[in-house]
Parts: C-alpha cells; sequence; structure tokens
C-alpha cells in the first residue's frame, strides 16, 4: 500500500481570541545541575523572546519522555545542554503568542502542537516556549490540550519506526517490543493501519488494550519468552534494548533472514549492526525527526479516530519530579504530561 499524505488546499478557517503580551518572566520546572528526580523544581525565569521563524507559544500542557528523565539523570542530551538552570521538555501543546509575520500559517491565537528545539533552546516545561515553525502543527480539535501534548514526540517517533523506516504494509510482520508505553502504543496502532500483522510484547494486564489498539497478538513477557511463541517477522521495532534481559540479541533470533531490527535506545548495544549482519539480518538505529507536516498527518488520523492518545497520569507543573519519578517507575500506560496553565 502506498500511503499519500492527506492535504489540503486551503487552511481552515479558524476565529482567533486576541492574545496578551507574554510577562517579562514565567514560572518554569529547572534543574540547576543533572540528578534525580528531586532535582527538578519550580523557578521564575526569564520569558524568552523569539526570533527570524521561531514561535512563542503559552503552554498549556507539557508531555514528559523517558530522554527527559535521562537527560535529567545526566544522560539522554545532557552534554548538549549549554547554560543552568535549564527547563527540560519537548513535546507541548499551547496556543501561539508571537509569530514572524502577520500572515504566518501560525497567527497569534491557533491552537498549536508539536515539539521545542531542545536543548539548544529553552524547554516546554514552563509557561512559555520558543519552537521552530516546521516542527508544530494545528492541535488536532477532538483533543483536549492535555491530550495533544502527549503526541508530539511519541507519535513522531512510531510514525518514524513504522511508515518511514519499516514500511508497514499488508501483510508485513512486526514484533514490538514495550507496546503499551508512550511510542509503542503509537508503533501498534500505525502498523496496524498500515495493514501489517502486529506482535506486541507488554505486561500481561495490558493485553485486551493492545489487542483494541490494532495488535493481533500480545505476549506477556513477565511470563513468556517472545522467542518460544513467535519467529520468522519482518521486523523487530525494539523499544526496550539489550541491556533489558537482552532483548536486542533475543530479538535478531526471531527474524527471518534479510529482516530488519531497529533499536531506539541509544548507547547501551554497540555491536548492534555487526550482531544483525551475522545472522543475515539489517540493523538500524533511529531517532525522532520533529516534522510538523507529519504530525499535521498524524493530527487528522487523530481527528478521524482512526488513532488515540492514551494519557495515563497529569502532574501539575510544580509536581514535574513527581512525574519524573513516576515515569521511572516503568510501569506507565501510554503517556505522562504535565499541566501547565491553564486553558
Amino acid at each position: 500500500m502506498r500511503f499519500r499524505p492527506l492535504r489540503n488546499s486551503t487552511a481552515p478557517e479558524i476565529e482567533l481570541s486576541p492574545v496578551a503580551d507574554p510577562p517579562v518572566t514565567m514560572r518554569a520546572a529547572v534543574i540547576e545541575a543533572t540528578g534525580d528526580p528531586s532535582a527538578l523544581r519550580e523557578a521564575t525565569v526569564a520569558t524568552p523572546s523569539p526570533v527570524l521563524s521561531e514561535l512563542l507559544v503559552r503552554v498549556v500542557a507539557a508531555g514528559v519522555n523517558p530522554i527527559d528523565a535521562k537527560t535529567r539523570a545526566g544522560s539522554g542530551v545532557s552534554a548538549a545542554i549549554a547554560d543552568y538552570p535549564a527547563v527540560l521538555g519537548f513535546d507541548f501543546s499551547g496556543i501561539v503568542v508571537r509569530a514572524p509575520y502577520e500572515t504566518h500559517p501560525f497567527p497569534p491565537g491557533t491552537a498549536v502542537f508539536g515539539m521545542a528545539a531542545f536543548p539548544r533552546s529553552g524547554g516546554t516545561y514552563a509557561e512559555y516556549a520558543l519552537v521552530p515553525s516546521l516542527s508544530v502543527a494545528r492541535k488536532p480539535t477532538s483533543l483536549s490540550h492535555v491530550e495533544a501534548a502527549g503526541v508530539p514526540l511519541a507519535a513522531l517517533t512510531a510514525w518514524g519506526l513504522v511508515v518511514e523506516t519499516a514500511h508497514a504494509h499488508e501483510g508485513q510482520r512486526i514484533l514490538i517490543h514495550a507496546g503499551s508505553g508512550g511510542v509503542g502504543h503509537f508503533a501498534v496502532q500505525f502498523a496496524a493501519y498500515f495493514g501489517a500483522h502486529v506482535t506486541a510484547t507488554a505486561s500481561g494486564r495490558n493485553g485486551p488494550w493492545l489487542r483494541e489498539l490494532g495488535a493481533s497478538v500480545v505476549i506477556d513477557h513477565t511470563t513468556t519468552r517472545f522467542e518460544d511463541v513467535v519467529s520468522d517477522v519482518d521486523v523487530v521495532i525494539d523499544l526496550v534494548g539489550e541491556e533489558y534481559d537482552h532483548t536486542g540479541s533475543r530479538s535478531l533470533g526471531v527474524l527471518r533472514r534479510g529482516g530488519l531490527y531497529v533499536l531506539v535506545p541509544t548507547g547501551g548495544w554497540p555491536g548492534y549492526g555487526q550482531a544483525a549482519a551475522s545472522v543475515g539480518a539489517r540493523a538500524t538505529g533511529f531517532k525522532v525527526i520533529p516534522d510538523g507536516a507529519a504530525l499535521a498527518t498524524v493530527g487528522r488520523l487523530l481527528d478521524s479516530g482512526a488513532v488515540q492518545v492514551y494519557i495515563d497520569k497529569v502532574f501539575d507543573l510544580q509536581d514535574a519530579a513527581d512525574a519524573h519519578t513516576a515515569l521511572e517507575q516503568g510501569h506507565t500506560r501510554g503517556k505522562i504530561v504535565l499541566r501547565v496553565s491553564d486553558d
């Protein structure tokens, strides 16, 4: 099946409300140095000012992702943080406050969702954030800001894995590890949408839910070794990695010859490419691309009901440390979101 992105010939007619000028300072959840979740604290920092093609967005809600927690802890993208205190966060949903010019596609008052350019700029755990124009899309009308904030990084990662890397199609056999997580639950839905036969690993409690999302088979990783019940798959999307019970190397054993292994966690298995080649498989890593056009397509799938986002827990901005603690406990279904300001 060849997928053609949905395109609108004209932008939708939306009546926009007046937008107040931003204050000089804003509330944010920051870290002064890397550390455990207690390193996150609420602070008052300067409101950023956009330049060139950047948008200034009033953040209503911000998604919490594993890369945020890894960065806070000293790995992730922490090496690229230039100054402290640092505002974390990639995902957001909110309202445009300032646009580059009067006829810009996202004028002030537009509800948008997308990804900030953290750590090159400040993150989204704040009342205002700078975001590249090409990394946002109009917020799906069917979603609240809290729901929309849980979409961008996870859904774009899943889209890149399933559609752009695995080229999901009718009859293809795809194994997705950690199918109930933020990226996983989108990956299951996208793969099923494009006709693939989806097998997902997850805890037993998530089995019925993942089947509702489109998985044909769900393997309870707490009771069953996936290699005992699955074989000859075309693609493995590994959201777990080699460090957890050798999931990566075990996955190579269930691929058909010439199949594709996609490793998402970084740094934990430097020899995955050679290991895959030794069994006649292909392998690649993956990093998300914050593509606003792809996000707009995802938004239309969300509005149509073909895809859904699941929000597990919502924390207020001042409780960002608790959100990271909950994320690192490892039992999240779908996404965790920070409520930053009123809609």
